[in-house]
């Protein structure tokens, strides 16, 4: 396969399907750094602060990017130099000094200058007393991070273990990479050359250097692979913050270029590693110094030559042995990991590649599915993105979108914090971020108002809150997605108000049975193109995008989804995950069984099983099958169908158990053998 343009046009292409396009890769970013605004001021209160790194944050949307946050607390101030220290507020802040003497490049120790204070609770506990200092301990704190972010409601249910400098855990299918560190504004001596470098290549920009000082960098738990007596005491110097903003100066050739090397990564040189040598951090280092010291063309008909280059510069490093830090290039990041046999092992590998040429991309199956259709036919020019196609990653990436509301003061907050962003020039995808989560925040602050209602009321005050709540879930459904609607009328089936219920029901199930709603996939472009190419990204939304319905275990929305939601939160998990068009026909059965309407019961009922049975995945997606077929069987339970609820319970326990509720369906199948039991004693 050689260098020709046609085929670095048809990879450019390729990989814009499957990372992105420079507007889908754009709103990606845009969504996440208007929701770290809105975000900054609940952190701010907590006297702490939480910053998204790594691939996902980047723009990238593989399956295997996890999602790593930095988190900080605000009541630190980290100095370079002891004579700093008399420009910092000892009464406010605690001051710990930098020290790099006796430290491999790029790693410090944290010596604590003021004395141990009572607010220091977490800290505390990680002091070591060497020479007359306090020094903190990177490994006892790393150790006691694991309960801290395992113990907060927003992770609760994930399982958390120390890997690195990280805390992991998953919540589903969700992998979290959580660093406590300590974040300074005060840059070391030892960075000035790699300004002076920055400013030399003029790469990056003026701006974003002056932005990356200005924002600084973070000390994290982990020592240097150098064998030490005190290893426990080095903290490495991380520079998530400053990358995340160079990669997004890099054009979407280099950005691809970028994701064309952790594909190759992932799918090619560490499918015969083990352990793997290599990783995706180095993948960025090299995009990084290539970027920055090499002289030629990124742009679509030269993507093979870019990947070639770089390919060529990891060979080189291996083969000298040094792989050096972008920030430190004193830092070999190859120290005590490819060494030795390992080394020589790599090499060899690398070097079967370097003979194949860039046909090589064709062993990663991902690539060759993109290459071959081109290699095959010379007319093949790429497979084309539609409006639609972005429509549907904009709905996904501003669903995924997590509100860390508690109290009704966090919801005020949220609040306060959209009205403020939302004054300042932003962009359309970040105009429906902040609306979408107006609606969210809305929804949260009426389900936190009714949790914390107080028990007694007169008359006049039980209405005008009832109001309240009423009002704050019809905003939210003026500005959400068509599911929203669906809290309201939650809220009015558990207020006993089944007239309302079903009317609020009904209108949500018009909205959704439009063939050009999205929910979890769509069913026809056509339509959807032709209904809604007009309209705005808002009215998109309103119209025609449906979320789904999350359901927080630990508070109370129907009194028929208690069961389930106590054993899913025995078992770890927070929330349960609703198809709305189960829930909608949820909604219908209940209040139509109240009212003692038989045959609309009988009819919405045998609707939800058609929709199970010969569900497409357009109403249920796979791994919601199981609390789907829970649902179906409650209301088959409740209406006084015993088998056939037995057979959806036990259909149920067929499928994967994603929501961990298994010990409910259990239950519920005793339930009602009992009652086939007792119906056929009495019968006899």
């Amino acid at each position: 396969m050689d260098h020709i343009p046609r085929v670095s046009k048809v990879l450019y292409a390729g990989l814009c399907w499957k990372i992105g396009t420079p507007t889908e890769v754009g709103f990606r970013r845009d969504v996440r750094d208007i929701f770290e605004m809105i975000r900054e001021p609940f952190y701010k209160c907590r006297n702490s602060a939480l910053m998204e790194s790594g691939s996902w944050r980047e723009g990238f949307r593989f399956d295997s990017s996890d999602r790593d946050c930095m988190y900080w607390f605000c009541n630190y101030k980290l100095i370079t130099d002891i004579c700093q220290s008399h420009v910092c507020n000892e009464s406010t802040k605690d001051v710990i000094l930098m020290e790099d003497s006796d430290t491999p490049p790029g790693f410090v120790k944290l010596r604590l200058l003021t004395p141990p204070r009572q607010h220091m609770y977490f800290t505390i506990p990680c002091l070591r007393p060497i020479n007359d200092g306090n020094y903190i301990s990177s490994f006892l704190w790393s150790k006691r991070s694991i309960p801290l972010f395992a113990n907060s409601r927003q992770y609760r249910g994930a399982n958390m273990d120390a890997h690195g400098p990280c805390v992991s855990g998953n919540i589903g299918s969700i992998e979290f990479d959580f660093a406590l560190s300590f974040a300074s504004l005060c840059w070391p001596k030892l960075l000035r050359v790699w300004v002076d470098r920055c400013r030399s290549h003029a790469w990056p920009p003026a701006p974003v250097l002056e932005t990356i000082l200005k924002n600084g960098y973070h000390c994290v738990p982990v020592g240097s692979k150098i064998e030490s007596t005190s290893n426990d005491l080095e903290w490495r110097l991380s520079f998530s913050q400053a990358e995340k903003h160079i990669v997004f100066t890099m054009n979407h050739t280099q950005f691809l270029c970028y994701g064309l090397l952790k594909i190759f990564l992932t799918e090619v040189l560490n499918q015969r590693e083990e352990p793997k040598l290599l990783c995706s951090y180095f993948m960025k280092t090299t995009m990084f110094w290539i970027i920055q010291l090499g002289n030629f063309r990124w742009c679509p008909n030269n993507l093979l030559d870019c990947f070639w280059k770089c390919f060529k510069y990891l060979i080189q490093c291996v083969y000298r042995g040094v792989f050096p830090n972008f920030f430190i290039p004193q830092n070999n990041m190859f120290i005590n990991k490819v060494i030795g046999e390992a080394r020589e092992y790599l090499l060899e590998h690398l070097f079967q590649y370097y003979r194949m040429g860039v046909s090589c991309l064709l062993l990663s199956p991902t690539l060759r599915s993109i290459l071959e259709p081109a290699l095959s036919n010379p007319l093949f020019e790429g497979r084309s993105i539609n409006i639609v196609d972005g429509d549907i990653s904009g709905m996904i990436e501003i669903f995924q979108i997590p509100l860390p509301v508690g109290c009704i003061s966090d919801s005020y907050l949220f609040l306060k914090s959209i009205e403020k962003v939302s004054k300042l020039w932003i962009s359309p995808f970040q105009i429906l971020t902040i609306q979408f989560c107006t609606a969210e925040t809305l929804v949260n602050l009426a389900r936190v108002m009714e949790k914390n209602a107080p028990l007694s009321f007169t008359r006049k005050s039980l209405y005008n809150f009832d109001r309240v709540i009423c009002n704050t879930l019809k905003l939210a459904s003026r500005l959400g997605p068509v599911s929203t609607l669906l809290f309201l009328a939650l809220y009015y089936f558990r207020t006993e108000r089944y007239g309302m219920t079903l009317r609020i029901t009904y209108l949500a199930k018009q909205r959704l049975s439009h063939p050009y709603v999205i929910c979890d996939q769509i069913t026809d472009t056509r339509v959807y193109s032709a209904a809604l190419c007009n309209l705005s990204l808002f009215r998109k939304m309103n119209k025609a995008w449906a979320n789904t319905i999350h359901l927080e275990n630990d508070d109370f929305y129907l009194e028929e989804l208690c069961l389930e939601q106590d054993a899913s939160e025995q078992n770890g998990e927070i929330l349960l995950h609703l198809s709305p068009y189960l829930l909608v026909d949820m909604l219908l059965v209940l209040p139509h069984y109240r009212l003692g309407h038989i045959s609309r019961y009988l009819q919405t009922l045998t609707d939800l099983q058609t929709k199970l049975v010969q569900d497409d995945r357009r109403y249920v997606p796979v791994h919601f099958r199981d609390i789907s077929w829970q649902i179906l069987g409650i209301c088959q339970h409740i209406v006084g169908d015993l088998h056939g609820a037995l057979r959806s319970y036990q259909e149920s326990l067929r499928h994967e158990a994603f929501h961990r509720i298994r010990e409910a369906t259990d239950i519920r199948i005793r339930r009602v053998k009992q009652q086939l039991y007792r119906n056929i004693n009495s019968e006899a």
